[in-house]
């Protein structure tokens, strides 16, 4: 627990700072590196890595870099759909060139996992440019609904967990655990927005909160990463491993980390591309 405990603050002291040098290279890069890893962890697990399939692998970590740094640069969405098509092309050229050895269905597992983990990634660039001011609190609560739900679940399931929310894909997970676990992101999320207020009002900026769309944010989100964390735990149960990487002691690897990330931040951009003006009044 120590361990986790350490890693766990080591890793928000690092994502502190990438925040406040979001206008920096760091950010563009921090974020590429995100999305590299994961597909380098998700395709290896796969078993369709660089060991099986070098090429592809190559063209898969360029797609994984490429689409979060331009979208940082903001280049015409036009650049990056070709970007994408292009990218698609190679892969199903390198389908035919290498038919021997690569069948469509370690093909479709190379380009599903490469966009699972790329385009949820690059939503954290999105979700700091949908508002000059909130911006960075969007990436914070984007984050904070993936992993708030998992944390409280383990806390409270392993108090008084009882019936099993799916014993054939996760046995540890339990029902108490998962309305516990939400519950506990509905209570941080309240004191998380009072104290937001409370920070920038002391600076000027002056605001009412929408606890309405708090709380729908927070459930809907709440249940995305209930099944993003049962889609990975699904996905290493198949192939027979512990976890995706040894990346962060404690934890795991990147897609171990950020699972649920993938499934949340893309929930969590829209809701805050819909409603935020009404989640932060005025």
């Amino acid at each position: 627990m120590a361990k986790r405990i350490l890693t766990a603050a080591v890793g928000i002291a690092f994502g502190i700072t990438v925040l406040i040098l979001r206008n920096t290279p760091l950010f563009p890069v921090t974020i590429a590196a995100l999305a590299a890893l994961g597909v380098h962890e998700l395709l290896t697990a796969c078993k369709t890595g660089f060991g099986e399939f070098r090429v592809h692998y190559i063209f898969c970590q360029l797609f994984a870099v490429s689409i979060p740094v331009t979208t940082y640069f903001s280049v015409d969405l036009g650049i990056r759909l070709l970007i994408a098509m292009v990218w698609a092309f190679l892969m199903f050229a390198g389908f035919v060139a290498d038919n021997k050895k690569m069948s469509y269905n370690k093909l479709a597992i190379m380009c599903t996992s490469t966009t699972l983990i790329t385009l949820p990634t690059t939503c954290l660039i999105s979700l700091i440019r949908l508002d000059e001011v909130h911006g960075p609190c969007y990436v914070v609560m984007a984050l904070m609904a993936a992993w708030l739900p998992d944390a409280g679940a383990y806390f409270v399931g392993s108090a008084i967990g009882k019936h099993k929310l799916c014993p054939d894909i996760s046995p540890k997970k339990t029902i108490e655990g998962a309305v516990g676990g939400g519950l506990v992101s509905m209570a941080v999320f309240v004191i998380y927005a009072l104290v937001y207020r409370a920070v920038l009002a002391s600076n000027g900026i002056h605001f009412d909160i929408g606890f309405p769309v708090l709380l729908l944010l927070v459930f809907v989100c709440d249940v995305v990463s209930i099944f993003g964390d049962l889609a990975a735990s699904l996905i290493k149960r198949e192939y027979g491993i512990k976890d995706f990487g040894k990346l962060f002691p404690g934890h795991g690897g990147m897609v171990d980390r950020f699972d649920s990330c993938y499934f949340v931040l893309p929930a969590a951009m829209y809701i805050f591309a819909a409603l935020g003006n009404k989640l932060f009044i005025g």
